[in-house]
């Protein structure tokens, strides 16, 4: 498939996030890196971007598509004070909140073939709008009917799933349980196969303890329950290794051995992946009904304004988005296909 087939016909939609961080300059300067090669729609308020930034304003999101050669297509989404680099407005907080919302029905709706989430402020949003969420993910699940994600972290050469994520260590062996990674591993699969085109994805499970408890030396996680999950997938079909220890698992040839790694808490997953690749690292939701990634950094308050934040990440994730869009629109067609 060539570049060009990836975004027709309809574009990613990028929401603005938390205006007065780094959001709206990386956008910006995304547009003018990518112009019409991998189109988008910015929703925000056209007055929270850069000074001088060339924009099309667009009526609709399929307008992208001619406009993109234009300037950046914006979606106008009025908000209710200006933004100050760095210092977040708890007026706009319901602003940032409702562009979130209106993207997920605009891509429900067809008119969008992924979302792509600039950062947002938390304790901003909490302050100004009594955000209920813990971030961007949980709020997306809810728009979705509450349906069961994962995080997936992604960059050219890897891929990772941590099962537990924001928790304190000591509190990962009790919520890690034979029933939460039997979902994390199902829901990897499913978006691999769906989002990536992956018809049987191999998935290399790490083990919770030091050398994946060493035979019970160092744990006894992997011998009681890991294991006997594992082959109980197995015998389904999936394409599993492990429990593998995790120090051995992210050198080049064993990435090559696996589609995507299933670590066990934060930092097991995120320390590997942003060693290889720090700035351009996606972060992506597994198990919604539409696609959705986000750059793998935050609102960065300490440069905003300044003009010198890194659109990699952002440029990244617009990119995977295309093509996860796409892959999912050739999966239903195929489906489409099938059952005709």
């Amino acid at each position: 498939m060539s570049n060009t087939d990836l975004h027709a016909p309809t574009p990613v939609l990028l929401t603005c996030g938390e205006p007065s961080g780094i959001g709206p300059e990386i956008a910006a300067k995304a547009w003018e890196q990518l112009g019409s090669t991998c189109p988008f729609v910015w929703l925000g308020d056209p007055a929270h971007l850069p000074r001088g930034t060339k924009i099309h304003e667009v009526a609709q999101p399929s307008e992208a598509l001619y406009a993109a050669g234009k300037g950046l297509p914006v979606l106008p989404h009025p908000f209710p004070a200006a933004a100050r680099p760095g210092e977040a407005n708890p007026a706009n907080a319901q602003s940032v909140i409702d562009v979130i919302a209106r993207a997920v029905r605009l891509v429900q709706s067809g008119e969008g073939r992924a979302v792509c989430t600039a950062p947002i402020h938390k304790k901003a949003l909490q302050d100004g709008a009594g955000f209920a969420f813990p971030g961007h993910t949980e709020y997306l699940a809810h728009l979705a009917g509450d349906v069961p994600v994962v995080m997936m972290l992604a960059c050219e050469g890897l891929r990772v799933v941590p099962a537990t994520i924001h928790i304190a260590l000591s509190d990962v062996p009790r919520a890690l349980t034979r029933e939460v990674l039997a979902q994390v591993i199902r829901l990897t699969h499913a978006g691999l196969q769906r989002d990536f085109g992956l018809g049987n994805p191999r998935l290399a499970i790490a083990g919770l303890n030091p050398h994946a408890g060493e035979g019970g030396a160092m744990g006894r996680e992997e011998l009681d329950w890991m294991i006997p999950l594992l082959d109980d997938l197995r015998a389904e079909g999936f394409a599993l290794a492990g429990p593998m220890p995790a120090d051995t698992m992210f050198h080049a040839a064993a990435r090559a051995r696996y589609d995507a790694a299933i670590c066990m808490y934060h930092d097991q997953a995120l320390i590997p992946i942003k060693t290889i690749d720090f700035a351009g690292g996606v972060n992506v939701t597994l198990g919604l009904p539409f696609v959705r990634t986000s750059p793998d950094h935050g609102t960065a308050f300490d440069i905003a304004g300044q003009g010198i934040a890194d659109p990699a990440s952002l440029i990244a994730a617009l990119r995977m988005a295309d093509r996860m869009g796409a892959a999912r629109a050739d999966a239903a067609q195929s489906r489409g296909a099938k059952e005709t």
